[in-house]
């Protein structure tokens, strides 16, 4: 996988990153901009920025391991570019992996990957991200219309239809979880009990995070609540694993 660390790979990856911080830099200049003309104080924007900036910090956590594992694919840069611009965790990484496992029959960080499995990853993860980028711009505003119009007949049906969507979504994930996984080194084929307390786990947390916003008004937390259940669930799947769960 050396290719993966070739010169071109850095220099390619460094003028798309300087593209983008370019391009932020430049709407925060507009911003702050526009807020002065607006009567806001420096020190309102200043303090807007910092608190944007230290509440950025534990949603990144979550983007930080998912690009440990997919480093594991495709080496620290190609993941850190993925995952640094348009990339979602909650897609590139159960793209990547199911090309490599659902394609190829190999596990992350195999050894017997070879570069055409990388590439074909990068393809499918890339094409995957295409259709919404163009569904957004172009139907979203007919999509939405659509919905407006479900709601005024009957506001229930609305709330199933979105209710479904979304069970829909996180049905996806949960068969991903539960799927028989098979060893590749014994060859051994075993539902992971892991993997399901893992999962458990982090619903848990999602619960408590939400009651408390809920009932206790904690709404900081609607910023932290992802990243703090993922990374608590992180820290008992070691538990868990020392444990003998697998």
């Amino acid at each position: 996988m050396d290719f993966l660390n070739v010169w071109w790979i850095y220099l390619i990856v460094g003028i798309i990153f300087l593209y983008v911080l370019a391009q932020s830099t430049v709407f925060l200049l507009k911003a702050r901009k526009r807020a002065i003309e607006l009567n806001f104080t420096k020190e309102q924007i200043r303090k807007t920025i910092t608190s944007s900036m230290i509440f950025s910090i534990a949603p990144s956590m979550a983007i930080l391991f998912g690009l440990v594992i997919l480093t594991k694919i495709f080496g620290p840069m190609v993941a850190g570019l993925r995952l640094g611009t348009l990339g979602a965790l909650t897609y590139e990484l159960p793209a990547a992996t199911n090309v490599i496992k659902g394609v190829f029959g190999l596990d992350i960080g195999s050894t017997a990957i070879t570069p055409d499995m990388i590439v074909t990853a990068l393809w499918v993860m890339t094409l995957g991200c295409i259709p919404p980028l163009l569904i957004v711009p172009l139907f979203l505003k007919k999509i939405s219309s659509r919905f407006d119009q479900i709601k005024e007949k009957d506001e229930t049906w609305k709330n199933i239809m979105m209710d479904a969507l979304f069970l829909g979504m996180i049905s996806a994930f949960v068969g991903y979880v539960v799927a028989p996984v098979t060893d590749e080194v014994s060859g051994e084929t075993y539902i992971s009990i892991l993997a399901i307390l893992v999962l458990i786990t982090s619903a848990l947390f999602i619960i408590i995070f939400g009651i408390l916003m809920k009932k206790f008004k904690q709404d900081w937390l609607k910023n932290y609540a992802l990243p703090l259940s993922m990374i608590a669930s992180m820290g008992l799947a070691l538990v868990y694993a020392l444990l003998g769960v697998r």
